[in-house]
């Protein structure tokens, strides 16, 4: 069975994706940013750019059944690598001893200026 999780950003159906889709036991949640309506949450601060970041997909975790406790690998793309200190403390506040396979990579741009970090995520549901 295939179960999609949507945000209600009205660029989903447009693009065509889900915030989240769960097959089985496994659930991948989509690039998420700290963009919340036409605004970005933290402005330009990482560490709260990346708080909210998470927030978001333990919100998308949860409707698929899911925990943070569930993930097994994380993907982190920033926009200034040099800010990873600031990313990386959020991430380990979120997963402590959960400790997922984790990257994290500077990429050159995200969809919006402001937005600094987008982040993924998988986790496996134990049956």
């Amino acid at each position: 069975m295939r179960q999609l999780i949507s945000s209600g950003a009205p660029w989903e159906p447009l693009v065509g994706y889900s915030r989240a889709v769960r097959v089985g036991n496994v659930v991948e949640v989509a690039g998420t940013t700290a963009q919340d309506g036409d605004a970005v949450t933290g402005g330009p601060d990482v560490y709260a750019q990346t708080k909210r970041a998470l927030e978001k997909i333990g919100e998308a975790l949860a409707a698929a059944g899911a925990s943070f406790a569930d993930v097994v690998r994380t993907r982190i793309y920033l926009t200034d690598i040099s800010q990873w200190e600031a990313a990386g403390r959020a991430h380990g506040e979120v997963f402590g001893e959960i400790r997922p396979a984790s990257s994290m990579l500077e990429v050159k741009a995200l969809i919006r200026q402001e937005l600094l970090v987008e982040i993924e995520a998988t986790a496996i549901v134990a049956e």
